[in-house]
């Protein structure tokens, strides 16, 4: 009796097997497009506003935004890419959280050996001694939490709509 409920076992064990082996089969996948990655989409009505940064595709990063990317922290001593990246975050925040609803463009950072240079368009909304205010108080304190010296570069707009560069 033991043999007979264990041959039942084993064949039910095979059957099992059988239907959750996997089949040999060829999968295939849609062709990745490179070209394709990092571009808008161009709307019906081609009325999607973009910027200058938003425009250009990221092969071009190296010609048409080199400025943009300035980066010494592969320099022998330099910061780890990691902290590098943590550190930009957390400039990028603090820059649109003290110019709140000021900021137009993208917080641009520059990095120069021990100095870092931090570069935006600014809305014309405020008072001029107020935003003479913000920027000291940004370099300050900036500059001792990051332990080097920071220089901001701000140009000022009359609209947000300045800043569009071409409609897709």
């Amino acid at each position: 009796m033991n043999r007979s409920i264990l041959g039942q076992v084993q064949k039910l064990i095979v059957s099992t097997q059988s239907q959750l082996a996997p089949s040999r089969s060829i999968h295939a996948s849609a062709v990745c497009l490179k070209t394709s990655s990092g571009k808008y989409k161009i709307t019906p009505k081609r009325d999607r506003p973009l910027t200058y940064e938003m425009a250009n595709p990221p092969y071009q990063i190296a010609t048409r935004k080199a400025w943009n990317s300035w980066n010494c922290a592969n320099l022998q001593d330099g910061l780890r890419p990691c902290q590098t990246v943590v550190e930009d975050m957390f400039i990028r925040k603090f820059i649109t959280g003290t110019f709140h609803s000021l900021v137009c463009s993208e917080v641009i950072i520059k990095r120069q050996f021990n100095h870092i240079r931090i570069a935006f368009l600014m809305r014309r909304g405020i008072a001029p001694n107020k935003v003479y205010f913000l920027i000291g108080y940004t370099e300050e304190l900036l500059s001792s939490w990051m332990q080097c010296p920071i220089t901001l570069e701000i140009q000022t707009i009359a609209k947000q709509e300045d800043t569009i560069f071409k409609y897709i």
